[in-house]
């Protein structure tokens, strides 16, 4: 009798148990985003505190994993492996060991990642080790492989947090190839991301049928930038894009821009879709907070908040620097060894008004490395300087920002006039009166004036004298005079021009939009190549001279005189106003 009673309560107690399950689900995911190695909360080589880190990043973390009733997400957006000398150290110094990157992100436990453009410029033998070294998936659907046409990397991940199902979609900007060498992605290919999300998303909800779909995406929001629209192929930041005609996102982080966004769009169904986007080098975390409810067996969506969390503050976490101090110290003592010696210092604020010694420095290494007749460069660092007296490995990476590989390419004298006709109109303004700007700037939302184009677009040449009028309308400001060596500049002739492989696969426009070259036949323009990146050939050009003494080369100038000065004198506060 006794038992009978059992198997008759039985069913009951499994019923109230039921009952006591939780009705409601929270989670909470946690973006980073273009920390281009800023791992840590000091400069390595100064020593001086810097605004965020993923230590103080890793505090957050711990802080929200610690508190009840709530799941947490942790996911990375790209770029997170070139910028700063402490991945440069682990990329290509220090190989014989675990990648620093995969280590701190291991231990903070990352669920997933999406690879970013400045991961692949780093090259197979780091990326590849990277996903192979983390506990985690590396994500990118839309980077496919020209042999069996499978996704490169994972095309996407699915997690359980709680009794919630999660999948994560994984994108890449596909303009990839305007901007890297072919060896450094080869045996991939890209693909647009609206028609990879397409087929992802529609892949997912059938085979997975997860509760939330999160889009995690390494491009901007705005598919305008770089004179792109809507209906562009391959649109470098096709985010929004994939939001607005994707259906079943319900949460999109995007990345590449360095932007904050927080935002809701309508996605072709009608559903909401949130958009988040943070700042770079984890001054800024992208934060969604989203409440499942349980109905009819079946988590929905009750709420969705998104917020970018500040992080200029935050104070780094003392587990995570007890645990990577060493290595910290590691590159401080790298990037502290001595080159050379330079005469004086200079400045990158000097490249926005004319010839400068800052990039004059860059021009004598390109042309004596690769023999060109002519070189091409714009400033990489908006505002850093390099002091007079011991130069060392840290100040090349103020010098030059990016592990661009150095190009010799052929193009006719028309085609170098055009190339910097078109830096040149992205740069300066037409100035009709001594009260205008010389700057070309836009407003931004609070009215202020910032530069209409990247600064790193601001190319100048050295091997030839030239000016540029800016009194005359965008595209035909740019003179050249003659080349620097006493000889005659002449359109028809071809000459060897020394410039970044970015600028070399036509990353900018200058040489397919102002040199009017066709982007399919930059391959065919190619001599030659270096072999390792262009800083490295800085620094041993460095340790050649010994003593460097930097001026500027005067090849250039800007005219008129009394229009120059007054819009330099009237922008140079504006442009460094803090």
């Amino acid at each position: 009798m006794k038992r009978k009673n059992l198997y008759f309560l039985l069913p009951l107690l499994l019923l109230a148990l039921s009952a006591c399950r939780p009705l409601e689900q929270k989670i909470k995911i946690l973006v980073t985003t273009d920390i281009h190695g800023a791992f840590f909360p000091t400069d390595t080589q100064t020593g001086d505190s810097l605004p965020g880190s993923l230590a103080a990043v890793y505090s957050i973390v711990k802080a929200e994993r610690e508190k009840p009733l709530q799941e947490v997400v942790l996911l990375d957006n790209g770029d997170i492996i070139q910028g700063d000398p402490v991945v440069y150290y682990f990329n290509f110094e220090k190989t014989d060991t675990t990648h620093l990157c995969a280590q701190i992100m291991n231990f903070m436990k990352y669920d997933a990642a999406t690879v970013g453009n400045h991961d692949i410029e780093a090259g197979h033998p780091v990326y590849d080790r990277l996903v192979q070294e983390s506990r985690f998936p590396w994500m990118a659907a839309n980077a496919v492989r020209t042999d069996n046409a499978e996704p490169y990397f994972r095309p996407y991940t699915i997690m359980k947090k709680g009794r919630v199902k999660i999948a994560v979609l994984g994108l890449v900007t596909p303009a990839i190839p305007q901007w890297l060498p072919p060896d450094i992605w080869a045996g991939m290919e890209f693909h647009d991301m609206v028609e990879s999300a397409a087929y992802w998303a529609g892949f997912i909800e059938e085979e997975e049928k997860p509760d939330l779909l999160i889009g995690l995406f390494h491009a901007g929001l705005d598919y305008n930038y770089n004179n792109q629209d809507a209906g562009t192929p391959m649109n470098e930041n096709a985010t929004r894009l994939v939001a607005e005609r994707v259906a079943g996102f319900d949460v999109i982080f995007c990345g590449h821009d360095h932007q904050t966004w927080n935002e809701r769009l309508k996605g072709p169904d009608g559903d909401e879709v949130l958009i988040l986007g943070s700042r770079s080098r984890a001054r800024e975390l992208a934060v969604a907070d989203i409440i499942f409810s349980r109905k009819s067996g079946k988590w929905t969506i009750k709420n969705c908040e998104g917020e970018n969390l500040q992080l200029d503050e935050a104070a780094p976490d003392p587990l995570f620097m007890a645990q990577f101090g060493a290595a910290h110290s590691e590159v401080a003592d790298y990037v502290s060894k001595p080159l050379g010696r330079i005469s004086r210092t200079i400045s990158s604020r000097d490249a926005f008004f004319g010839p400068s010694a800052f990039i004059d420095l860059i021009h004598r290494v390109q042309l004596d490395i690769s023999g060109a007749d002519i070189s091409f460069a714009a400033p990489l660092s908006f505002d850093t300087e390099i002091r007079e007296g011991e130069i060392t490995v840290g100040d090349m990476f103020k010098l030059y920002r990016y592990e661009n590989l150095l190009y010799t390419m052929k193009l006719t004298g028309e085609e170098i006039t055009g190339y910097l006709n078109y830096s040149y109109a992205g740069w300066f303004n037409t100035m009709n009166s001594e009260s205008g700007h010389l700057l070309l700037f836009n407003q931004d939302e609070s009215g202020r004036p910032r530069l209409s184009r990247p600064y790193y677009n601001f190319d100048s040449a050295m091997g030839i004298i030239y000016t540029v009028d800016v009194s005359k309308p965008a595209g035909q400001m740019v003179s050249i005079l003659g080349m620097a060596d006493v000889g005659g500049f002449d359109p028809e002739r071809e000459y060897l021009v020394a410039l970044n492989s970015y600028r070399g696969n036509g990353g900018g426009g200058h040489l397919t939009e102002g040199a009017g070259i066709p982007a399919d036949e930059l391959g065919a323009r190619l001599v030659g190549t270096t072999g390792k990146d262009l800083r490295y050939y800085m620094m041993k050009w460095i340790e050649n001279q010994k003593l460097v003494s930097p001026e500027p080369s005067g090849q250039w100038s800007v005219i008129p005189e009394n229009l120059f000065q007054s819009g330099k004198n009237r922008d140079y506060p504006i442009l460094f106003r803090n």
